[in-house]
């Protein structure tokens, strides 16, 4: 398990797989960040590639809230000094928790302090938890913060939601992008390289940016959506206005899923490029219609409803 260079000192970390680096997620890093600060250490956040799930469980791998590029640009944004990646391989899954602790937690690692959320769990079969990481952490000389976790405002106690990545994925699989982006803090983020399509939309007075989206992405349910579309290889440049849709295009009788962008107001190819779109609200159900007329006539209502809700 050598994976730290020589000369590592101690080190105040936070370790989970993070996967959208949601509110809650925000908040432990944020806790990890100003207790290093305060011991006058470096933050580490140690986070696993690929999901341990589709490891332990092949087939079973969730859809995927963020890339590991996205993943490292957010938690850069919270100010944590280094971002390590352990490959999670099916050796690493059967490590045992207290062996887990010894070898990379205070071999490799050297931890003052390590931040997780109460739920935390670790070593094969997920045997350990906050209470023995805290034992171990008497045994080996480093503190233990287990944070409570954070809950969705407002809730009666029946009803209490808890921000997790698994309530995300669920709000987006329903469409709902306006409960997601209020959990992980802003807007759901889709990736991907632009790709030809049929070029229907071009004849229609519509053409669209085609995504080639990661294998495991977490595509919200077929639907039109407002949203911001970015151009990856030119961090300078402004977010651009969009309407989306994702599905198969029943007008047309289309059988590919697909994620398509009108980008407002501009006149670009994008064919090749790098790009982000940002889901900021969901329109409309995606719907058949019976001419092409009456579809353009809901396109136009879609790009108008587009840009009274992003200006």
């Amino acid at each position: 398990m050598e994976f730290i260079p020589g000369g590592w000192g101690r080190c105040v970390a936070t370790i989970g797989v993070f996967d959208g680096v949601h509110l809650g997620h925000q908040e432990l890093i944020r806790r990890a960040v100003t207790l290093a600060g305060e011991r006058g250490l470096p933050s580490l956040l140690v986070t696993f590639d690929p999901h341990p799930a589709e490891v332990v469980r092949p087939g079973s791998h969730p859809a995927q809230l963020t890339t590991l590029r996205r993943k490292a640009e957010l938690v850069e944004e919270l100010g944590v000094d280094v971002f390590c990646v352990l490959p999670f391989t099916h050796e690493l899954s059967k490590v045992p928790a207290d062996v887990f602790v010894h070898e990379v937690l205070v071999e490799q690692l050297h931890v003052a302090a390590v931040v997780v959320g109460e739920n935390f769990t670790f070593g094969h079969k997920a045997a350990g938890n906050v209470g023995l990481l805290t034992q171990l952490g008497h045994r080996f000389g480093f503190a233990v913060d287990g944070a409570k976790l954070i809950t969705v405002p407002n809730a009666t106690p029946a009803d209490e939601i808890t921000f997790s990545s698994t309530y995300i994925r669920a709000c987006i699989n329903a469409g709902d992008v306006t409960a997601a982006a209020a959990a992980l803090g802003r807007p759901h983020r889709l990736e991907g390289i632009v790709v030809r399509g049929d070029r229907r939309g071009h004849e229609l007075g519509f053409p669209t940016a085609n995504l080639s989206t990661p294998r495991f992405a977490a595509v919200p349910a077929d639907g039109v959506y407002a949203g911001r579309f970015s151009l990856l290889n030119a961090p300078g440049r402004e977010p651009l206005m969009a309407a989306m849709s994702v599905g198969t295009n029943p007008t047309f009788s289309g059988r590919e899923r697909r994620v398509e962008a009108f980008v407002l107001d501009v006149d670009e190819d994008f064919y090749g490029q790098r790009v982000a779109v940002d889901f900021v609200a969901r329109l409309r159900d995606m719907e058949r219609y019976d001419t092409t007329e009456a579809l353009l006539e809901q396109m136009h209502r879609d790009v108008e409803q587009t840009r009274d809700l992003l200006t």
